[in-house]
């Protein structure tokens, strides 16, 4: 596939995937405002903290390695092996969800029966959602080389409005269920994302189109374990790729859950202060979610396959340097000014934002000043994901053994200042020590890039440094903003808060047009693309 093909379906796979991740987060945005009415501070700790800690944990170690090693370069391979690899998966996870399950049945406070009941149910059903989700990972492997870009976005959307719904429906009717709720809402929501990737390649394979893609599996039989005569089971360099992986994972799981990690296992804030947090982190963390991790998801796959794994700029095709390297400025660009905006406008209007969404539970305390924060630590993440979609994507294997080690004295200071922090200032400490954490990743990516092009003509991390009159503009919009939420929001009316409203509608449009003035290649890539 040529480079230029690569590009232009990857991008229209980030832009569907952000597109549809949009509107069916306004959807599930709105159904779990809904529910919060309903349910306790600490029963939406245990849920969303406790029990969705173990079935991240579980599902990202099983397969997280997996993912990125047979994702790594063409899709001109010997397949069976690979699925072979995939389903190693399976078995992991199931080890994983057994010794986990234990530990958070035996090792970790349980949560009061007459506030959190059925508990013990929870902690069996997240662990047994896990091991039906990695059921489906040939597919998902398969679907995302190929780049099938409805495919994904579909069968995750269709499974977390399914999911939603029948916890807005349970919630209603029988609110005294506890855990038994989202036990069952959890099992509904891998089902439904399985059987949408198992029923697509069903009707799939053997169909004419896939005969014209020249599809590399024809049948469904191919996609179980299958043992090759007079061949190894796996394709050992994968194999030792996915190992080399697997320990870099594992640092990063605890760097990406570092501050539930602290929670569940130090108990340094009760499962109340976890549910309001948790509640501030996913609404701060929409962005991240469906802009972000699109982007990062879908160009990793392509910087995979446009640049060759372990060459140097030099040794590679130079035609495709100059794609990648340009791709790859406009990008840093692109999440730059989301990120920026985020930060400016983000820090003006949480407190707004949380009263909307959850009434006095989350604008009063230390709610507002949660998301503040977390509206900065949007921007660090915006960076981090491209620079490490690069940085990981180009990797040989003894460059990931030799980041496995960075990592891990990062895991353990990330951990020890944010254990600190939260004493220091409670649950903000947490958003602290997560920015402390990502600035330190995106300075090692940067130092990757760096090398990696210096021997070139192109200047990717060019992309880091935005127009001097757009950061004006920028300044200016935050100082207004600031000021009108101190004059008009939020307790004298609505007349005020449509003001303040209004004030961020005008300093938005403006650096929006300043945008479209000064980053004028940006806005063509986004355009063509």
């Amino acid at each position: 596939m040529a480079s230029q093909d690569v590009l232009s379906q990857t991008t229209r796979l980030a832009s569907s995937s952000a597109l549809l991740q949009v509107l069916f987060r306004v959807v599930t945005f709105g159904l779990n405002a809904f529910t919060l009415r309903y349910l306790s501070r600490e029963l939406i700790g245990v849920v969303n903290v406790r029990l969705t800690l173990l079935y991240s944990t579980v599902v990202f170690l099983a397969r997280e390695a997996f993912r990125r090693a047979c994702l790594s370069g063409s899709t001109k391979r010997n397949w069976t092996k690979t699925i072979n690899l995939l389903w190693l998966t399976f078995p992991l996870g199931v080890f994983w969800s057994i010794f986990l399950g234990l530990v958070w049945l035996h090792l970790l406070e349980v949560p009061d029966p007459s506030v959190v009941p059925h508990y013990q149910a929870g902690v069996a059903a997240f662990g047994l959602s896990a091991i039906i989700e990695l059921l489906g990972e040939p597919f998902w492997v398969l679907a995302q080389a190929h780049l099938f870009v409805r495919l994904k976005v579909i069968a995750e959307s269709l499974s977390v409005v399914s999911k939603c719904i029948l916890t807005v429906i349970l919630v209603v009717l029988y609110p005294q269920w506890g855990l038994y709720i989202f036990s069952l809402a959890q099992l509904f929501y891998v089902s439904v994302l399985v059987m949408c990737y198992v029923i697509y390649f069903v009707m799939f394979l053997g169909s004419p189109e896939a005969t014209k893609k020249s599809f590399p599996v024809a049948r469904m039989k191919a996609l179980l374990p299958n043992l090759v005569e007079d061949e190894t089971f796996v394709n050992w360099k994968e194999a030792w790729l996915t190992w080399s992986f697997f320990k870099q994972s594992f640092l990063k799981q605890i760097l990406t859950e570092g501050e539930r990690y602290v929670m569940t296992f130090l108990n340094v804030l009760n499962f109340g202060d976890q549910g309001v947090y948790d509640i501030v982190n996913n609404l701060g963390s929409l962005v991240a979610r469906f802009i972000f991790l699109p982007i990062e998801e879908s160009f990793y796959v392509f910087f995979a396959k446009v640049l060759e794994r372990g060459k140097n700029v030099k040794d590679q095709k130079q035609d495709d340097v100059a794609m990648a390297a340009n791709v790859l400025e406009l990008l840093l660009k692109l999440v730059l000014l989301i990120g920026l905006t985020i930060t400016v406008f983000g820090y003006a209007y949480s407190q707004l934002a949380l009263d909307i969404y959850g009434g006095s539970m989350l604008s009063a305390g230390t709610g507002p000043d949660l998301l503040r924060c977390y509206s900065l630590y949007v921007l660090f993440l915006a960076i981090n994901g491209v620079t490490e979609c690069f940085t990981f994507a180009l990797m040989c294997k003894e460059e990931v053994d030799r980041y496995n080690f960075v990592m891990l004295a990062l895991s353990f200071t990330f951990l020890c200042i944010s254990y600190f922090l939260t004493h220091w200032h409670g649950s903000i400490g947490f958003i602290l020590a997560n920015c402390f954490n990502m600035a330190i990743r995106i300075a090692h990516s940067i130092h990757y890039i760096y090398d990696y092009f210096k021997e070139s003509t192109y200047r990717p991390l060019t992309g880091l440094l935005p127009s001097p009159f757009l950061v004006l503009v920028y300044i200016i919009s935050g100082v207004i903003t600031g000021f009108s939420e101190v004059v008009f929001c939020c307790d004298k009316g609505w007349m005020a808060r449509l003001i303040h409203i209004s004030m961020g509608a005008l300093c938005f449009a403006a650096t929006i047009v300043t945008m479209f003035c000064t980053e004028t290649k940006l806005i063509h890539f986004v355009r063509s693309q």
